[in-house]
């Protein structure tokens, strides 16, 4: 069938956004260290700190960039890497600081969200071949693996003090969700085994249980024995990290990422769990279903209740992003037409929507009328959602991006 997806005209169309988000994101690198979050305009906001979340992620989407024969992209991984290693760190304690000012640490918590995106970061850097990024990546997963990696319940933890002496009465799907991210980029890097086994095991007790018990919306927060937690944070529904009830977004990009993670399984010779496929597909149906369209407005609520009920409902432009990314992994692994169909019409959303010309990027949050709105998250803090959308439809479902980049697969899926 003619698809969007298999449309070299589209691809075309695809790399030129990348190229204009990539341009965007230039503005972002702190002379100090690290890169800071961007207003609107693309200038960095000078009344956040640099954070380390950010930081990885900018140093992620460039080396992408450089891969792709982006000149001048290869130093701004040069630029992240030598924070990561250097600024950011915690040469005390070691691991890295969540957030740091002009006079130092500012918020010294050790947190697992950001140590995998360390690892994706250092991961990425390494495919691209650049200089300390390999050293790194092995600081990274050896700390991730000491602190935060829980065998027993495989599963990873959330997050410490400074000197890891005290552990916050917390687990979290969200930072475990890009841990199976940082695993699956990082054992495609280093053929390592071991960090894709310890994903599949995060995707199945996360998808094949919480998900397929809760009718495929995920629970996000749960106590220390990984109890749910379903009334977490009703008093503040629209928190950025951590929003009550079941973040859509968030079932999309676990659709996206059981399907990696059964591709990675298969070509390394494992057996792929039957359940994998299917489950993906019910996690972006139920995605679908209870956020697009909801409330007579085209684009995805935020957060629903547990019976499927919107409440938030601004959109956010990575949960577009990553609807974006699970249809065309799903086409890929499919071929039902309806993925083409709908891959089609996410990117129409975001074409009128989110798409910022005048002033560059996508609008990270619209309002229920569509129009640009900053209640959750104001400017436009980093490039990473949006550019992975270009990416996905031009390569296969594995190996991870930067992986997949290093072998020479875009155009080839």
């Amino acid at each position: 069938m003619t698809t969007w997806l298999t449309s070299d005209s589209h691809h075309r169309w695809l790399e030129q956004e990348t190229d204009r988000l990539l341009s965007f994101g230039r503005y972002a690198q702190d002379p100090r260290g690290g890169f800071g979050y961007l207003d609107a305009d693309g200038r960095i906001d000078a009344s956040r700190d640099v954070e380390l979340w950010i930081t990885c992620r900018m140093t992620h989407v460039y080396a992408l960039g450089s891969m792709m024969g982006r000149p001048g992209a290869a130093a701004y991984v040069d630029h992240g890497v030598d924070s990561l290693l250097g600024r950011l760190r915690d040469e005390e304690h070691g691991g890295w600081f969540a957030a740091i000012g002009a006079d130092g640490p500012t918020n010294t918590a050790k947190e697992a969200y950001g140590h995998a995106f360390v690892i994706l970061a250092a991961a990425s850097a390494t495919a691209a071949g650049r200089p300390g990024a390999a050293a790194l990546l092995d600081q990274a997963v050896a700390v991730h693996t000491e602190r935060f990696w829980d065998d027993e319940a495989g599963m990873s933890r959330e997050s410490f003090n400074r000197d890891w002496s005290e552990e916050e009465q917390y687990r979290g799907v969200n930072a475990n969700m890009h841990t199976v991210e940082a695993y699956l980029a990082a054992s495609d890097v280093l053929g390592d085994r071991e960090l894709l086994d310890r994903a599949a095991r995060i995707v199945t007790r996360v998808v094949d249980v919480y998900g397929r018990d809760n009718e495929w919306r995920l629970p996000e927060h749960f106590d220390l024995d990984w109890n749910p937690r379903l009334d977490y944070n009703e008093d503040e529904p629209a928190h950025p990290f951590r929003p009550y009830g079941a973040t859509v977004g968030h079932a999309l990009e676990w659709s996206r990422l059981t399907l990696q993670a059964a591709s990675s399984l298969q070509q390394t010779g494992r057996a792929t769990p039957e359940w994998m496929v299917p489950a993906a597909r019910d996690l972006y149906a139920a995605a679908i279903r209870d956020g697009w369209n909801v409330d007579g407005q085209p684009g995805f609520v935020y957060t629903t209740d547990w019976e499927g009920a919107p409440v938030v409902r601004e959109r956010m432009h990575w949960v577009a992003a990553e609807a974006v990314g699970a249809a065309a992994v799903l086409w890929r692994t499919t071929r039902a037409a309806e993925y083409a169909e709908q891959y089609q019409q996410w990117w129409d959303y975001i074409g009128e929507h989110l798409i910022d010309l005048d002033k560059g990027s996508w609008h990270h949050e619209l309002s229920t009328s569509n129009e640009p709105s900053a209640t959750v998250w104001p400017g436009k803090p980093d490039i990473y959602h949006a550019l992975q959308a270009t990416l996905l439809p031009r390569l296969p479902a594995s190996p991870a991006l930067a992986a997949s980049l290093a072998a020479g697969n875009l155009g080839k899926a």
